[in-house]
Parts: structure tokens; sequence; C-alpha cells
């Protein structure tokens, strides 16, 4: 089906949102609150399908947090009984008890199996310039029976997030080699170890865990938890870069309590020997032992021990291969707005707190498309729920020509405990020295760290999911 080709009066048409996470809804919300049609469109079969993927992580974030106000004005009405704010729910709790009530409040207006395959400008692709300002937007998009269709848009905005796209293993961006090959033994997500098939792939095994942020705390906190039940599971943590003081977060000193406390569990997992970390590893290669095994080979040649399974939780990239006949303008090294680039850049800093932005920082150079909650942060960590709301709060209000509301700023976001140096180079300048007593030299090593740290329940969030949203 497709919507004629004259005649078309732009503010007449709906604006679409892709994606049906919680950043996605908001938007849904916040137009629905302003009087401008939304059409949402959902890859999955049912909203927040991302979220569910990873249902079983509990988030840092607290349900005060992951709620958006416009959505909660309008479930109001409906009965819905708003969860405990001081409660840390699930992925699955999330999109339960909020986004799938969210979603039914909106009925058509929310799309599931509806994947976009392209947006452009109607009669346009990126070459034109003539009217191009005055034109529709037409966003293609193909159902699960094959079927394709064209929709007309007003605006779009892109809260698809990067949850398909999980960065490789190679230091380089690029799969390692062998990577591909030894696929069945590798994951890139936060396995459920609740599942029993599931904790039977990884019990009495060796696995490496690659990568340091949240995700790779839960990941090592649950491995361990293992650990103490079944003899012969161990981890080894492969990170790029040095341990310094900041590496497991800013634990005590973390405003968002929950995320504090899983870089400590994080810790004790080292700390206690359930796992070995293994630095300033940039992987090549994944390699067959001969014995069923894998062997990882660094860029400087050194070969660790055999693992039985890799999980790689290196964090995710944006999808823009939809995007093509729109002019956008990133950022050439994180695939974000380049406005917001330098406030998010892990380049230049390692902070959690990243002052509120909106629709000024997110716009591009065509008018009326936004990227929104993590799709916005491009390749960059430490996204959270309520950094999306807030783009979608000022990104509504200038759509519907609100720009005071748009520029306003309505939002304090919680810090991290953790700022300073680069964020992601294993810089010898930049190394320190670990606050638990552990080394960082800039050569691969094998290390322990020699202070104890209580360890609690596990929460994850940033980037990777928990207190972000995709």
């Amino acid at each position: 089906m497709s919507a004629p080709l004259t005649d078309v009066s732009t503010t007449a048409l709906p604006t679409v949102v892709i994606g049906a996470g919680p950043v996605g809804l908001a938007a849904a919300a916040h137009l629905t609150e302003r009087g401008i049609e939304p059409l949402v469109l959902e890859t999955g079969p049912a909203a927040g399908s991302a979220v569910r993927e990873w249902g079983h992580v509990r988030l840092f974030s607290t349900w005060s947090e992951l709620v958006d106000p416009a959505a909660e004005k309008l479930l109001a009405p409906t009965g819905w009984i708003t969860p405990d704010g001081a409660a840390y729910p699930s992925g699955a709790d999330w999109a339960e008890q909020y986004l799938q009530p969210l979603a039914d409040l909106l009925g058509d207006k929310v799309r599931c199996g509806a994947t976009v395959t392209g947006v452009s400008r109607l009669g346009r692709d990126r070459i034109v310039d003539a009217d191009r300002e005055q034109q529709p937007f037409t966003v293609r998009i193909r159902l699960t029976d094959g079927t394709e269709e064209r929709i007309l848009a007003r605006a779009v905005i892109d809260a698809s997030g990067t949850w398909t796209t999980p960065s490789p293993i190679g230091s380089d961006g690029l799969p390692a080699l062998g990577e591909h090959t030894a696929a069945a033994r590798i994951s890139y997500r936060v396995p459920d170890l609740k599942d029993p098939a599931v904790r039977a792939r990884y019990a009495r095994r060796r696995t490496a865990v690659i990568g340091s942020g949240a995700s790779a705390f839960t990941a090592l906190a649950s491995l361990a938890d293992i650990a103490k039940d079944e003899p012969g599971t161990h981890t080894v943590w492969i990170l790029r870069r040095g341990i310094s003081g900041s590496t497991f977060g800013g634990g005590t000193a973390d405003q968002l309590p929950a995320r504090g406390t899983l870089g400590l569990a994080a810790k004790a997992a080292v700390d206690n020997g359930y796992a070995d970390a293994v630095t300033g590893f940039r992987t090549e290669s994944v390699e067959p032992a001969g014995d069923g095994r894998l062997v990882l080979t660094g860029e400087d040649g050194r070969r660790l021990d055999p693992v039985e399974e890799i999980i790689v939780l290196t964090g995710l990239r944006p999808d823009l291969s939809f995007l093509s006949e729109i002019r956008l303008r990133l950022d050439e090294r994180l695939q974000a707005p380049v406005e917001l680039a330098p406030l998010i850049d892990p380049n230049q800093h390692s902070c959690g707190t990243v002052y509120p932005h909106g629709h000024r920082e997110l716009s591009h150079p065509e008018p009326g498309i936004y990227l929104v909650g993590m799709k916005s942060y491009g390749r960059a960590p430490t996204f959270l729920a309520m950094t999306g709301y807030e783009q979608v709060r000022s990104v509504v209000a200038a759509i519907a020509g609100d720009t005071e509301a748009a520029d306003r700023v309505e939002l304090t976001l919680p810090e991290s405990g953790v700022c300073g140096g680069a964020g992601l180079f294993d810089d010898p300048a930049g190394t320190e020295q670990s606050d638990g007593g552990g080394c960082c030299a800039p050569e691969p090593a094998l290390v322990q760290i020699g202070a104890t740290a209580a360890a609690t329940g596990a929460a994850d969030g940033e980037q990777t999911p928990g207190g972000c949203c995709s």
C-alpha cells in the first residue's frame, strides 16, 4: 500500500516513531499530549521487544527514574497502578508493567511486526535540493509476511536503539579472525543463568568475558555466583585497558546506589578468585584449541589459556543503513549527532554524567528527523532512560513549534562518582594504581586485585541494558 503522491499536507500526517521501546513510547506519549498523531513502528512482535530479550537483568535505576512523566499522565486515567518508585525492576518487569500497558493504551498507533527498511523525502533522494524541506518524509516498512508499505510522515523520531547490533570482539572494530567460525561458543548478551539450560552452558567451565561496562560487571558477578556452587567454574575477564581506580565505577560515590554496588560486585568476583583480569589485551583472533575449546590471541601475539565459552560485551553500535537517503550530520568517531558528541565522547572523559540536552544537539541538516535514545549516543556508553525521556520531551516540543519549551532544560542527572581521563584506550599516561592495589601496567598482564569489596545484588544498566533503553 502507498500514500498518494500529490496534495499532501505535511502537518496532517503522523509523526513516525521508529521503535516501541521506552524512549519510542515516551515520544508517542509526548506527541499525543500535544495533539500530534504518532505512529510507532516496532520490528518485534510486542512493545519493548529488545527489553524483553534481557528481561532477566535487573536495572540499576529505580521505577521513579524509568517512567516518563507524559506517559504516566496518559496512563493515570486508565487505572494503571504506578509501581513502587523506590524498587528496582527487571527488564521483564519494565516491559510487562509499564511498556505494554502504554502500548495497549496507544492502540493502533503502535504497529508491531513492522521493520523500517528506508527513510527518505517524498520524490527526493539525498542529492536533490529543490523544495526538499516542503516534502513529507517517506518511511518504507516490511511486514512479517514479506509485504512492503510506504508511509508518509510529518517528522521522524528514530528511537530504534542499538540492541540488534552489538560490537564484535576485534579491537579494531571488526570481527576477530575466526570469530564467525566460533559463533556457536560466543554470546553477545548477558546470559540468563537462572535458566537451567543456560546455566549448564557455563557451569564447571572456563569462560572469557570481554568488556568493561555495566553488562560485563553483571556477567562477572553472575558467573561468580555459579562458581560458589559449581567447582571448576571460572572466568577470565579481558580488558583492552589497564585497571585503575575508576575501573569498577564510582562505588559508594555513585548517586545511583545500585550502579555503584554492581561495580563492587564485579570487583569482589576478582578479589575472591572467581575471575582473573587480563589487562591491555586487544583480541586479534579466536582459534580452535583442538579439544573443542577456544584460544584468544592478542595483537601482540600473546595467547591466553583455552576457554570453553566467550561472552562479548564490548558495547553496541547504531544501524544507520535505512537512513542512507537522509542528510545526517554525525560525528565521524561516535556516529552520534555532532553537537552531542563532545558531551559523551569517552575518548575525552569517563564521566557518568552528561549535560541534559534536547532538540538543538539532536538536530541534523535534514529538518524534522531526530535520532533519540541509545541510538543518539552512537557508540558511546553511559546512557540513562531519564536522558532519553528529556530528549523526546524537547524534540516533540520542537516539532510542535514550541521553541521555548524545546529549549528548556527539565532534568538533573545523577552523577556516577567517576570522572577523568580517557575512557577508552589503555594510555600509559592515564593509568594509575588501583585503589585495591592491583597492577594496571600498559603491557598485558594477569592481575589479581588485592582488596576485598563487599558484594551485594547485581543490577545492570547504561549502554547495554538496564538503566538505559532501546
